[in-house]
């Protein structure tokens, strides 16, 4: 009979703390909040001793000091990384100069487009290689835990989530985040592929999803269908807008997002033209010239 890990069910911020989230994991936050990363980066440690670092984080000193502290006396053997945008992986090359490690990761910033032709833009860490580049399905094995990689293209598409084994716990980066919904920025975020890996989730029996932001989910099943039908909502109030002749984005936004803050319209609508590049690439919708922010929209 399985035995069930006690996973904390949420986590009470110190910058610099070493929060105990379950037997074999740790968590230490960066001291970077804001509107898209809620309390902070949630750097992971998991094992004793010789251990894996999931997310280092910003290029901040004082959150590598704080690393540094956590990890006294330990030898870290796995960098993983679950996605290259600035708050997650730069931080990666120093801890590994002072601390060691190899890094793992699908590939550097865009490389899940790059046998499209996409070129993406230069909002994440373009310095960053794997040194182990890992695909769908493989493992990393360390002293006292074992990750399988699950490709999880979407919010960006190098995205990789990475599951430990011995607690049935899936570390989601940025795809499933504990407090808000995942911004998907086009041309490297692609709702489509967004939504499969939402599903391909699903499909999983987790016990639990530990966000980089956010505090850990203890109940995977009804909190990813609560997302993958947040998402269908958001796409059905988009077609909604484009039957009564809302055909620009800007527009769709002020309807769509009427009660959210202003400040994270910008954000909003790069969340409706990644909808609208979906809808178009199913063929349900077309855009009067190249598919933008500014463009006019229209059901077919």
């Amino acid at each position: 009979m399985a035995v069930a890990i006690p996973y904390v069910r949420a986590i009470d911020i110190e910058y610099g703390r070493v929060d105990r989230i379950s037997p074999l994991v740790r968590r230490v936050t960066a001291n970077n909040p804001s509107p898209f990363t809620y309390k902070g980066t949630g750097t992971y440690i998991v094992g004793r001793g010789e251990v894996a670092v999931i997310d280092p984080g910003p290029l901040d000193r004082m959150h590598l000091a704080a690393l540094q502290r956590a990890l006294a006396g330990e030898r870290i053997a796995h960098i993983l990384i679950t996605h290259t945008h600035n708050d997650h992986s730069p931080l990666a090359r120093a801890l590994k100069e002072r601390l060691g490690g190899r890094t793992f990761g699908y590939g550097p910033h865009g490389s899940g487009k790059a046998l499209e032709g996409v070129i993406v833009e230069e909002g994440g860490d373009m310095e960053f290689a794997p040194d182990v580049a890992v695909k769908d399905g493989a493992l990393v094995v360390g002293q006292g835990y074992t990750f399988e990689c699950v490709y999880t293209p979407g919010h960006t598409s190098n995205h990789m989530c990475y599951a430990l084994r011995e607690e049935k716990a899936l570390f989601t980066g940025d795809h499933v985040m504990g407090w808000s919904t995942t911004v998907i920025v086009p041309p490297d975020g692609d709702m489509r592929a967004y939504m499969a890996s939402l599903h391909k989730l699903a499909a999983r029996e987790d016990r639990a999803l530990l966000p980089t932001h956010g505090p850990p989910i203890t109940d995977p099943k009804p909190f990813l269908a609560a997302l993958i039908a947040h998402r269908e909502e958001r796409e059905a109030q988009i077609i909604e807008c484009l039957q009564d002749g809302i055909a620009r984005i800007p527009d769709m936004v002020a309807r769509i997002y009427a009660d959210v803050d202003p400040r994270l319209h910008p954000a909003a609508a790069l969340s409706v033209l990644a909808h609208l590049l979906k809808l178009i690439s199913e063929g349900r919708v077309v855009s009067e010239g190249a598919a933008t922010l500014s463009a006019r929209y229209t059901l077919i």
